[in-house]
């Protein structure tokens, strides 16, 4: 049994505030709603949302949530999980309330990072409605975009998320990064998306998560968003420009809790019948120049 898609992100913030103006004015996405302590829900497709702001000052990743197509299908993957011996908490009725699932499981990766699988996920009855006008996000059955973390143990991570969970790799990238070394990276897809999930043999960044992408269905609105954060002196922390492995012409800005988001358009499809797996020995093939200072 293998998930399909990555269905949401939780994030621990210090400021809900700032992060929903950036979200609905920069990033183009909606807020729908806030919970009484203060979370927060942002929506980029026909899902209810994509994204949980959740307001405990950590301006870090909290949890990733990860879908499997129905009930069936998660009793199947926790007792495949259980067997091999990972812990599995199952989610209370309040969980299912707050994530707007159906029903959901909560467990932990070599790592520590907490993953919830979870099915059933409540679709919105109406548009998107962006303040900033957009031609929306490619997310859908592709799912949000994807996720870069750091790997404290590498070929554990692999292991864990191939035969656990059920992802394929797409690729590695192996390069050299000032002041850290030779780094690799491993990209997993478990859907047409080039990779959902990524990690880093070696920390990228002081947070546990590197960054996160959002896919355009407009390049025009990937150049508008990078000339936006210029005129709004949001930072840019890499340049515009195009990745050797998924092809995604792109940039990344700093979100208000001091970590990337990656703003691309044009990301490459796996075809599973098709595919081999590659190496590659620089991440872009033109731009993606780092931020002096």
């Amino acid at each position: 049994m293998a998930v399909s898609q990555l269905g949401y992100l939780g994030l621990h913030v210090s400021d809900v505030s700032a992060w929903g103006a950036f979200a609905q004015e920069v990033l183009g996405m909606e807020v729908v709603g806030r919970e009484e302590d203060g979370a927060s829900y942002l929506r980029m497709d026909d899902h209810h949302y994509r994204i949980i702001l959740e307001p405990n000052g950590k301006d870090d990743l909290g949890y990733t949530g990860w879908e499997v197509p129905d009930e069936k299908s998660l009793v199947s993957l926790r007792q495949q999980l259980e067997a091999r011996g990972i812990e599995v908490t199952p989610g209370t009725a309040a969980d299912r309330e707050r994530r707007k699932v159906c029903d959901l499981v909560r467990l932990r990766d070599p790592n520590g990072v907490e993953l919830e699988i979870f099915y059933g996920p409540l679709l919105a009855a109406t548009p998107l409605k962006p303040i900033r006008p957009i031609a929306g996000f490619k997310a859908g059955a592709l799912g949000l975009g994807h996720v870069v973390l750091a790997a404290r143990d590498f070929e554990g991570t692999i292991a864990f998320y191939t035969e656990l969970l059920g992802f394929r790799v797409s690729d590695y990238v192996q390069m050299e990064r000032p002041g850290i070394g030779r780094v690799t990276l491993v990209f997993f897809h478990c859907n047409p998306r080039h990779h959902s999930l990524a990690f880093s043999s070696a920390s990228l960044s002081p947070k546990r998560i590197s960054h996160f992408m959002i896919e355009l269905n407009s390049l025009d609105d990937v150049g508008a968003a990078y000339y936006l954060c210029q005129e709004r002196k949001i930072p840019i922390t890499m340049s515009l420009g195009r990745h050797t492995n998924d092809q995604m012409v792109s940039f990344y800005m700093q979100c208000p809790s001091g970590f990337n988001v990656e703003y691309g358009w044009g990301g490459r499809l796996v075809d599973d019948g098709a595919w081999a797996v590659q190496r590659y020995n620089q991440a872009s093939v033109w731009g993606h120049l780092r931020a002096q200072g």
